[in-house]
């Protein structure tokens, strides 16, 4: 129905303008249908920076000024170790330093004596327990051995005042150096044995009796074992 009242419209007006030139103006026509939307147009410029916000969406505020040092805080772990440096250059010679003493050279000796009228076990280090010499305490008077402080040769020899048969063995740790006997018949006698050996750090020597074994310290005879070093390594 719209469509047929413009048309009317469209053929009324021309007559009308024709009869009469100066009538005056017509009404408005009815807007038109709306138009197909226009082309994009050109980006435009880019804006100011917006104010930066927080993570709960309030407003940053303006840096503020350094507050004061806080309590000093615990060490922390050690670090790796870093690689080594490069070699320094070689510095100048020292002063000569003030003269010293003379070393004083190592020295080892010990002689030592039966104390007891009592016959030595057998198959066990024989105990000297009345002691003479003792340098550094090398000899040890409850175990009855000598333990080496100076690596290098000593000489050890043992003179044992004996009633009846008397044999022993000197050992070097579990090693048999040498073997020494005298049998008598019932005779006081004086017997005696000795060595040169080598001896390395922290080895024992000491004199281990057998079956034979009639040895005894008394003030009328004592029972002696000595040690001293010859050379040092």
């Amino acid at each position: 129905m719209f469509c047929c009242l413009l048309l009317l419209l469209s053929l009324a007006v021309p007559n009308l303008l024709a009869q009469d030139s100066c009538l005056l103006p017509g009404m408005p026509g009815i807007p038109g249908l709306p138009g197909r939307d226009g082309r994009d147009g050109l980006p435009g410029e880019k804006g100011e920076p917006g104010s930066s916000r927080d993570a709960g969406g309030r407003l940053k505020g303006e840096t503020g000024d350094p507050g004061p040092d806080g309590f000093t805080g615990k060490r922390g772990a050690s670090g790796d170790p870093g690689q080594a440096g490069a070699q320094g250059m070689k510095g100048q010679p020292g002063e000569p330093g003030e003269p010293g003493e003379g070393g004083v050279p190592d020295t080892a000796a010990f002689s030592v004596a039966l104390g007891t009228t009592e016959i030595p076990d057998i198959g066990t280090a024989v105990r000297f327990t009345k002691v003479f010499t003792n340098l550094h305490d090398d000899y040890n008077t409850q175990s009855g051995r000598f333990r080496c402080r100076v690596p290098g040769t000593y000489y050890f020899v043992y003179h044992a005042s004996i009633t009846d048969n008397l044999c022993l063995k000197m050992m070097l740790n579990d090693t048999q150096l040498a073997s020494f006997c005298d049998h008598r018949s019932k005779r006081r006698q004086v017997t005696s044995g000795g060595l040169a050996v080598h001896v390395d750090l922290g080895q024992d020597v000491f004199l281990e009796p057998t079956e034979h074994r009639n040895m005894r310290g008394h003030r009328f005879g004592y029972s002696v074992f000595s040690g001293f070093l010859l050379q040092a390594d």
